[in-house]
C-alpha cells in the first residue's frame, strides 16, 4: 500500500514543473526580501547613527565650547536653553545633559523626573518611565537602543566631555526609530502584496509553460503506446522552435522511421523466405515421397534424387545468404569505405571472372582516379552485374565493363552485353526482389531473382544509384553511379 507521501506527490510533469518553479521563485523571493530588508535597515540605522553623532557633537560644542571657561552652572544653563528650543515628540530627538552637581537638562522633563507625571498616566507607564530614566542616567558613552513609553524604540547616543573644572559631563541624543520601523514595515507590506501577486502570476505562467513543454512528451507517450500496440505509422511531426523539445521529437520520429524500416525488412524477409523456400522444399519433399514409394529403388534412382535434393539445398543456401545480405544493407556499419584506385580495381574484376566463362570480356575504362567506397561491397555488386550479363548472353557473347567520370565528384560504372536487352517497361522493375524480366527463365536454372535487388541495395547503401538502359552492344546496360570520386593529378 503506498504511503501518504506517495499519494500526495504529483505525478503530472506539468504540476511537478510548476511546483519546482514555484519553489525556486519562493526561495528567490525570500532571498531578495532578506537582502532588501536588511540592506534598507542597515542604511537607515546607519543614517540615524550619523545624525545622532552630529547632533551630539553640536550639543556638546554648544554647552561647552572649546577655549571658553564656563562653570558647571553655566554649562547646565546653556544646556537647558539648548534643549528648551527643541521639545521632544515621537518625530523629534530626545536631548538631555548630565552635569555633576547640577539639575539635569532635558526636553522631556517628565521622563527624566524633572516634572510631575500626567494625571492620566497608568502605573505601568510610570514604571516604564522610571526604568528608562534610570537607564538613561546610567548609560555609558556609545550607542544603545531603549524603549520609550510614548515613542517606542529609540536609538540613543551618549557622548562624554570634561568641563573646565575637570568634571566629566555627558550629553545624550536619542531619536525615535518609528520612521525606520515604518519604512521596514512598508517594505514588508510591499513584498507581501506585490510578491504574492507576482508569485501567483509567475506560477500561472509557469504552469502554462510547463503544459507547453509537457504537451510534446504526452503526445510522445501516446505514440509510444500506439507503437507498443503494433501501429508504427504515427509520428510526432513537431514543428515548434529548434530547441531541445524539437530535437527530441525529431530523434523520436527518426527512431520510429528506423523501427518501421527494420520491421518492414523483417516482414519482407519472412515473406520472401517463406515464399521462395516453399518451392524447393516442395520439390525435395516430392522427390523423397517418390523414392519412398519404391520398395527397392535402384542406385541410379537414389543418385538422381540425391542430385536433385543437393541442387535444391544449394539454391536454398544461396537464397538464404542473399536474403540475409539484403536484411543487413541498412545497418550503420554495413559499409566501410576506403580509397580505391578504379582502373586496376576494374581490371582485376574482369581477370578474376574470365577463367570461369566462355564470354568475351573487355574493359573500357578511362578513370585515372580514386573512389572512396567499400571495396568488397562494390566488387560484389559488379560481380552480380557481370554474372547477370553472362546468364543473358549466348556462348562467345560480348560483355564490357566500363567507367567514366561524372559531375559533382561522382563516377559511373556500367556493364554492357549483347544479349536480348531489357524492355523499357521492365527497366525499373528488374531491381525488385524475385522479379524476372524473362518469364522463360525457370528457377531451376539456378537464379534466386535477387541479384539485381542486391546490386541496388549495395549501391544505395553507399549513397549511389543504379539504373538499366540500352547498351551500344545491342543488349542491356546497367549503370552504377557513386559519389566520392576524385581524379588523380598526373
Amino acid at each position: 500500500m503506498p504511503s501518504s507521501g506517495a499519494r500526495v506527490r504529483p505525478r503530472s510533469l506539468r504540476w511537478r514543473l510548476t511546483l519546482a518553479l514555484g519553489t525556486v521563485l519562493i526561495l528567490a523571493f525570500l532571498g531578495t526580501f532578506y537582502v532588501v530588508y536588511h540592506e534598507t535597515d542597515s542604511r537607515l540605522r546607519g543614517q540615524v547613527d550619523t545624525d545622532l553623532r552630529k547632533e551630539a557633537a553640536s550639543f556638546s560644542l554648544t554647552v561647552s565650547p572649546p577655549g571658553v571657561e564656563l562653570t558647571s552652572a553655566q554649562i547646565a544653563g546653556r544646556a537647558r536653553h539648548y534643549v528648551g528650543e527643541q521639545p521632544f515628540s515621537a518625530a523629534e530627538r530626545l536631548l538631555y545633559a548630565i552635569v555633576p552637581g547640577q539639575r539635569l537638562a532635558t526636553n522631556y522633563p517628565e521622563l527624566l523626573g524633572q516634572s510631575a507625571h500626567d494625571i492620566d498616566d497608568t502605573a505601568a507607564k510610570r514604571h516604564a518611565e522610571a526604568r528608562l530614566t534610570a537607564e538613561l542616567r546610567a548609560q555609558k558613552p556609545g550607542f544603545s537602543i531603549q524603549r520609550a513609553p510614548d515613542a517606542g524604540d529609540v536609538r540613543l547616543y551618549v557622548e562624554a566631555f570634561r568641563t573646565e573644572d575637570g568634571l566629566v559631563s555627558r550629553v545624550g541624543v536619542a531619536e525615535p526609530l518609528a520612521p525606520v520601523n515604518d519604512a521596514l514595515e512598508g517594505i514588508t507590506r510591499a513584498f507581501a502584496i506585490g510578491g504574492t501577486l507576482t508569485l501567483a502570476a509567475a506560477l500561472l505562467a509557469g504552469f502554462l509553460l510547463a503544459a507547453g513543454f509537457a504537451r510534446p512528451l504526452r503526445r510522445m507517450a501516446r505514440i509510444a503506446a500506439l507503437v507498443d500496440a503494433g501501429d508504427l505509422s504515427p509520428r510526432m511531426e513537431y514543428r515548434g522552435p529548434r530547441n531541445e523539445t524539437r530535437i527530441l521529437a525529431d530523434a523520436f520520429d527518426h527512431m520510429l522511421d528506423r523501427l518501421e524500416e527494420a520491421f518492414a525488412r523483417q516482414q519482407a524477409f519472412v515473406s520472401d523466405a517463406s515464399h521462395e523456400l516453399r518451392t524447393p522444399l516442395t520439390a525435395i519433399r516430392g522427390q523423397l515421397e517418390v523414392l519412398a514409394r519404391r520398395e527397392n529403388p535402384g542406385a541410379a534412382e537414389v543418385r538422381r534424387v540425391q542430385g536433385l535434393v543437393a541442387a535444391e539445398v544449394d539454391r536454398m543456401t544461396r537464397l538464404t545468404e542473399d536474403l540475409l545480405l539484403l536484411a543487413h544493407t541498412d545497418e550503420a556499419r554495413f559499409i566501410r569505405r576506403e580509397p580505391i584506385e578504379l582502373d586496376p580495381f576494374l581490371a582485376e574484376l574482369i581477370a578474376s571472372l574470365q577463367p570461369t566463362t566462355d564470354r568475351r570480356l573487355s574493359t573500357a575504362t578511362v578513370v585515372p582516379g580514386i573512389l572512396n567506397a567499400d571495396r568488397d561491397r562494390l566488387a560484389q555488386a559488379l560481380r552480380n552485374l557481370l554474372r547477370n550479363a553472362v546468364e543473358h548472353t549466348q556462348p562467345d557473347g560480348s560483355i564490357e565493363l566500363g567507367a567514366r567520370e561524372a559531375a559533382d565528384g561522382r563516377v559511373q560504372i556500367w556493364v554492357d552485353d549483347d544479349g536480348p536487352g531489357i524492355a523499357p517497361v521492365e527497366r525499373e522493375r528488374v531491381f525488385d526482389r524475385f522479379h524476372r524480366a524473362d518469364p522463360s527463365r525457370a528457377r531451376s536454372a539456378g537464379g534466386t531473382g535477387l541479384g539485381l535487388a542486391i546490386v541496388r541495395a549495395l549501391v544505395d547503401a553507399q549513397g549511389g544509384r543504379v539504373w538499366a538502359t540500352h547498351a551500344p552492344l545491342g543488349g542491356a546496360r546497367v549503370v552504377v553511379e557513386l559519389p566520392g570520386y576524385r581524379r588523380l593529378r598526373l
